[in-house]
């Protein structure tokens, strides 16, 4: 019976990274500071928003991440991104590029919204109004 390989060599996907290891969020962050960058851009961020989705990071400390300076992510932060581009993916798989990069700043009726913009909700709600908009994402994509 043929056994699969791993794609990242030293590392399984029966579990999830330790993100407590700095090696492991060092190794991460560099990847996930270019990844949230180009998101911003693309959605037409402004940096205080930008900041906002990392859980509220300072300007001074924002500044030279922007400028993509070597930093390692916190936990939280680490988590935030991925969830961030989790979102990004989805919508760029149901919709085209221009509303898929409009949608997160667009008033929505969904009810979860209650008539905001989803930027507005996960900036009020943190990681769990991160996670409950890729979830619904996620659904409407035909995942779980």
């Amino acid at each position: 019976m043929a056994t699969m390989q791993s794609a990242v060599v030293g590392f399984s996907w029966t579990s999830a990274v330790d993100l407590s290891r700095k090696e492991n969020r060092a190794r991460l962050s560099p990847s996930a500071i270019k990844g949230l960058i180009r998101i911003a851009a693309h959605w037409k961020l402004r940096d205080d928003d930008t900041r906002a989705l990392l859980g509220g990071m300072s300007t001074g400390s924002f500044y030279p991440l922007k400028n993509l300076a070597t930093k390692t992510l916190s936990e939280d932060q680490l988590t935030r991104v991925s969830l961030l581009i989790g979102i990004y993916k989805a919508l760029n798989i149901l919709y085209s590029r221009k509303l898929a990069d409009a949608w997160i700043a667009l008033p929505n009726t969904n009810p979860m919204f209650a008539g905001d913009s989803p930027l507005t909700y996960v900036k009020k709600g943190g990681i769990p109004a991160l996670l409950r908009v890729r979830q619904l994402l996620d659904a409407r994509r035909g995942g779980r």
